[in-house]
C-alpha cells in the first residue's frame, strides 16, 4: 500500500507560517490552539486534518478534537511526555557520515542516561572520540524518544518524533550525531515500531483504527499497518532521524511484532523510501528478530540482525544456565556455539531439545556480516532480576578469551557499554512511573522472576532512583579496567588490519568450525582475500590440544583451559 497521506505533526513551511496535521478518523470538529487563538482543520475527507497558522519555534501548541484537548501525537519537542507539542525547526548539522563499509563495524551499544554521570547528549559527547581510538566504528543509541518520567529504558516512548527532554533538546540529539561522525563513526538509533508505552499515548482516542483491536503484544495493543497514515507515522519517523538528524542506519525492535498484512512489508517500505532519499550514502537497519528467518537480509532490505542464538550458546556454555528460553541450548553449548559461528543462527528450523516449537530457517548462505553477535546486551543483562553481567556470573578471566573471541571473529560485533572495559556495574531495569501503574511495574517485575531458580534473589524495585544510579557502568571503574582496554584495543586493531579486508573480499567457501571438547573449538573461515583461522578454549582443555602454527594474535597458553589463537593467512 503506497503511504500517500499527509505528513503528520507541524513543519514550518515558510518564514513563521506553519501547517499541521493529524490523522482522526472518527473526529468531526479538529482545530489547534495557539497563543490563545484558535485555528480550524480541514478535513481531506480520509480523516487527515489539517490546520494552518502563524507561529514561531518554541511556541507551545494543542489539538482540539470534537472539544477535547490532545498532545500532538507527532510533536516534534516536548517538555514532557504529556505536553504541550513546541513547534520545533530543523536541527542544525555540521558533519557528515563517514560513509564506512558496513564490514567495518564494531558496535557500542549505549543507554544515554546511565552512559555518563549527567545523562544528557551533550556529556556524551566528550566521550566519543576516545571510544574511536580505542577500535570502536559505530555507535547504537538505544531509544531517546519521549516516554514517561525522568528515567526509563527508552522502550516505554509514547511520542515518536520527540527526543526525551531529560536528556537535552533535539539539536543536543543532532550535535552528539555530529560528534559520532566527526570521529569516524556510524551513528545507529534504536527505534520502536512495534508498540508505544503504557502511559501517554494519546493514538488509541484520536485514531482508534491506529491499533487492530484482534491482536495484542506482550507489550499492548498490535498495531493495524494496513492503513496509509499508519504506515506514514512509521515511515516519516524513520525519514526524520536518518535524513534531518544524519543518523546512518536504525535498529529496528521486534520486528517480529510488526504484523503486517499489505502486499509490501511496512519494513521493506521503511528501506525502500530511506534509501531512495538518500541515495548518496548507505543507510544500514538492523533487526531484533527471533523468527531466525533470512527472507529480509536476502532481500536486501535488512542489513543485519541481532544474532541472540550466539549470545544463548555463550551464556548456556559460560554459566550452565538451562531454565527458559536457554533451555534449547543448554544440552550442548559449544555444539551451539561453533554453528552460530559457522552458519550464523543455530535454531534454523530444525527440532531441537528443549525448544516448544522449530524456529528459524537455513541462514548458513548469509555473509557473516548479516549477522551482530554479542556476549551481552541491554536486554540479555536486564532480563535478569538482578542485571548481572555475564562477567560477574562467569569471571573475568573466562570473559577475557570470550571478549578476544568476539572481536576477532568474522561476524559484526557489539558491545555493551562499560563492556570495553570490563564494567562490572549491572544494567537493571529501571522506570520512573506513578500510582497504580508503578505498583503494576514494581508487582509484575517480582512475579516474572518468581518461578526462575537461576534468577532467583531479591529483584530490585525498578521504581528507585537507586536502580537507576546502580546501572551506570562508568561511576566506579574496575581495579582492571586498563587491562581491559588493551585488550580491546589490541583486538579491534587487529580485527581492522587483518580481518576486514578479508571481509570486504568477500566468502570463497562455507566456514568449517568443529567443537574439540566440552568447552573448545577450531574454525577456518575462507575469503577471497585470505583465510581467518581461530583455536578456542573457553575453559576446558580439547581432547587433544591444539594450536596454530605461528599465529598472529594469542591469548594464553594452548595447553591452557583458556586460549584464543587467530591467524590470517593470505591468498
Amino acid at each position: 500500500m503506497k503511504s500517500d497521506s499527509a505528513a503528520w505533526g507541524a513543519m514550518e513551511k515558510r518564514g513563521g507560517h506553519w501547517s499541521a496535521s493529524v490523522w482522526t478518523p472518527t473526529a468531526r470538529n479538529v482545530s489547534i490552539e495557539i497563543k490563545g487563538r484558535i485555528y480550524p482543520a480541514r478535513n481531506d475527507q480520509n480523516g487527515t486534518f489539517t490546520a494552518q497558522f502563524p507561529g514561531e519555534a518554541g511556541q507551545p501548541y494543542i489539538w482540539s478534537v470534537d472539544g477535547m484537548p490532545f498532545v500532538d501525537p507527532a510533536a516534534r519537542a516536548v517538555d514532557t511526555a504529556h505536553g504541550p507539542a513546541r513547534l520545533k525547526k530543523p536541527v542544525l548539522r555540521k558533519h557528515t557520515s563517514p560513509r564506512r563499509d558496513w564490514s567495518e563495524a564494531v558496535i557500542l551499544e549505549i543507554h544515554i542516561g546511565t552512559f555518563t554521570p549527567e545523562g544528557s547528549f551533550q556529556a556524551a559527547i566528550k566521550r566519543m572520540a576516545g571510544l574511536a581510538d580505542l577500535g570502536i566504528t559505530a555507535i547504537e543509541i538505544m531509544p531517546v524518544v519521549a516516554f514517561n518520567g525522568a528515567r526509563g529504558w527508552g522502550y516505554d516512548g509514547v511520542l515518536p518524533f520527540a527526543v526525551h527532554s531529560a536528556y537535552g533538546s533535539a539539536q543536543d540529539l543532532a550535535d552528539l550525531v555530529d560528534a559520532i561522525h566527526a570521529a569516524g563513526m556510524l551513528a545507529i538509533l534504536d527505534v520502536v515500531y512495534n508498540h508505544f508505552g503504557p502511559e501517554g499515548c494519546s493514538l488509541g482516542t484520536l485514531a482508534p483504527p491506529f491499533f487492530d483491536a484482534s491482536r495484542s503484544t506482550p507489550w499492548g495493543p498490535g498495531i493495524d499497518y494496513s492503513h496509509a497514515p499508519v504506515r506514514q507515522f512509521f515511515i516519516q519517523n524513520a525519514m526524520m532521524w536518518v535524513q534531518e538528524f544524519g543518523f546512518d542506519g536504525l535498529r529496528l525492535d521486534a520486528t517480529h511484532q510488526i504484523n503486517d498484512p499489505s502486499e509490501e512489508h511496512l519494513i521493506d517500505e521503511i528501506a525502500r523510501t530511506l534509501r531512495a532519499a538518500v541515495p548518496d550514502r548507505p543507510i544500514h537497519l538492523i533487526a531484533e528478530d527471533e523468527r531466525n528467518l533470512p527472507d529480509a537480509r536476502d532481500r536486501g532490505v535488512i542489513t543485519a540482525n541481532w544474532n541472540d542464538d550466539y549470545h544463548h550458546a555463550v551464556h548456556c556454555l559460560l554459566t550452565g544456565e538451562e531454565e527458559g528460553y536457554y533451555a534449547s541450548f543448554a544440552a550442548d553449548p559449544i555444539a551451539d556455539l561453533a554453528r552460530a559461528m559457522a552458519d550464523g543462527h543455530v535454531e534454523q528450523g530444525q527440532d531441537r531439545a528443549g525448544a516448544t516449537t522449530a524456529r528459524g530457517a537455513p541462514s548458513a548462505h548469509l555473509p557473516v556480516t548479516a549477522f551482530v553477535n554479542a556476549n551481552q546486551t541491554h536486554d540479555q543483562i536486564g532480563n535478569r532480576a538482578a542485571g548481572e553481567r555475564l562477567i560477574t556470573l562467569a569471571g573475568a578471566d573466562r570473559m577475557r578469551i570470550v571478549h578476544a573471541m568476539l572481536l576477532t571473529a568474522p561476524a559484526i560485533p557489539m558491545l555493551f557499554m562499560g563492556e570495553e572495559e570490563g564494567a562490572r556495574a549491572p544494567f537493571q531495569f529501571f522506570a520512573d512511573f506513578t500510582g497504580d501503574l508503578a505498583d503494576a511495574v514494581r508487582k509484575g517485575r517480582a512475579a516474572e522472576f518468581a518461578e526462575f531458580g537461576q534468577f532467583a534473589g531479591t529483584v530490585p524495585d525498578p521504581l528507585l532512583v537507586e536502580t537507576f544510579h546502580a546501572s551506570r557502568p562508568y561511576a566506579a571503574r574496575a581495579d582492571d579496567a586498563d587491562d581491559w582496554l588493551a585488550l580491546t584495543r589490541i583486538c579491534l586493531h587487529w580485527r581492522a588490519e587483518q580481518l576486514v579486508p578479508l571481509l570486504k573480499s568477500g566468502r570463497a567457501a562455507a566456514a568449517l568450525v568443529t567443537p574439540t571438547g566440552r568447552a573448545s573449538l577450531r574454525a577456518r573461515w575462507a575469503f577471497q582475500a585470505g583465510t581467518l583461522h581461530m583455536v578456542a578454549h573457553l575453559g576446558a582443555v580439547q581432547d587433544a590440544p591444539f594450536e596454530l602454527s605461528e599465529p598472529g594474535l594469542v591469548f594464553g597458553a594452548a595447553t591452557s583451559p583458556l586460549y584464543l589463537a587467530v591467524k590470517v593467512t593470505p591468498r
